[in-house]
């Protein structure tokens, strides 16, 4: 905001209370009501109001409280933001950002990871990050885009990414996956919440002597295919990882894209670790046993690793 004046942002209580997770927290005191707008709850009229604004030559940004309710701007997201650029030429540059994901026994209205409902529309970015220098560098390039982009930042990391920013303007490009570990044996392919957990694993499948590379693809539309695929290709073995449900979910489109492009080199079926395919559970014991875990991540790994 400092960079560029066009930057405003728009939410639900991001002004005087700084957001429902504090992200916004001093922005209004900082750069004034023009640009931190509180605007009522109604998300369908504040992702209209930022595509108007974008179109007149500002760069909004939509806090969305939670991501559960975007699906009330999906009309406005699918159907025009997306698509303005193919009907008229013209992008619609703004980002959609917000907490996503489950873990904090918010139930089903307020924990789900809709990015399997967007990434599958053309005209779109995802982004979902995992890391803290990953949310700066991702914001940073998805804010200067051309056209719109989601930003799904996992509830569970704004207070668990904790590192030290690198010096610089730290923009990472949207589209391209990281490379957290590297290993021989098996690659686990993830995203957001799920990168740390990929890491426990392969920490403590390297006791066993079964070394695992962890793919962080950081963007899900568009996706970074070549790394993914020059990695299976080096290990022979893929474990998708995801807290999204199983059925038609992001693990589905990697594993349909390693049957075309890898299929020669793989020495085991494509294995998927996911939530499973019903509502998220609000009672604590049941969320739990509802997300992806670390023994169940494992049992999946070494029973693939030894196919």
């Amino acid at each position: 905001m400092d960079r560029d004046e066009r930057v405003i942002l728009l939410g639900e209580d991001i002004g005087v209370y700084g957001g429902a997770f504090k992200a916004t927290a001093g922005l209004l005191e900082r750069f004034g009501p023009q640009r931190v707008i509180d605007t009522p709850v109604v998300e369908e009229a504040i992702v209209g109001a930022a595509i108007g604004a974008s179109l007149r030559g500002l760069r909004p940004v939509v806090e969305m409280q939670f991501f559960d309710f975007a699906a009330r701007a999906f009309d406005m997201i699918t159907n025009f933001a997306a698509k303005h650029r193919y009907r008229t030429g013209l992008g619609v540059p703004i980002v959609i950002r917000g907490p996503s994901g489950a873990g904090v026994h918010a139930g089903p209205f307020h924990s789900q990871s809709p990015e399997g409902y967007f990434a599958r529309t053309p005209g779109l970015a995802v982004v979902v990050p995992s890391t803290a220098a990953d949310a700066r560098g991702l914001l940073k390039a998805a804010i200067r885009d051309e056209d719109p982009v989601l930003f799904l930042e996992h509830k569970l990391l704004y207070r668990r990414a904790k590192e030290v920013l690198p010096e610089g303007d730290g923009v990472v490009p949207l589209g391209k996956a990281a490379v957290r570990r590297t290993g021989r044996d098996l690659t686990i392919v993830t995203y957001g919440a799920m990168v740390p957990l990929a890491l426990d694993a392969a920490a403590e499948l390297a006791k066993g002597g079964i070394e695992a590379e962890v793919i962080d693809l950081r963007t899900l539309l568009p996706m970074d295919e070549e790394t993914v695929v020059a990695s299976v290709k080096k290990t022979s073995r893929a474990l998708l990882l995801h807290e999204d449900a199983r059925t038609l979910g992001i693990g589905a489109e990697i594993a349909a894209t390693l049957a075309e492009k890898a299929f020669e080199w793989l020495d085991a079926p494509v294995l998927r670790v996911t939530a499973p395919d019903t509502p998220i559970p609000f009672a604590p014991s049941l969320e739990a046993a509802y997300l992806p875990g670390l023994s169940t991540l494992l049992a999946a790994a070494r029973r693939l690793a030894a196919y």
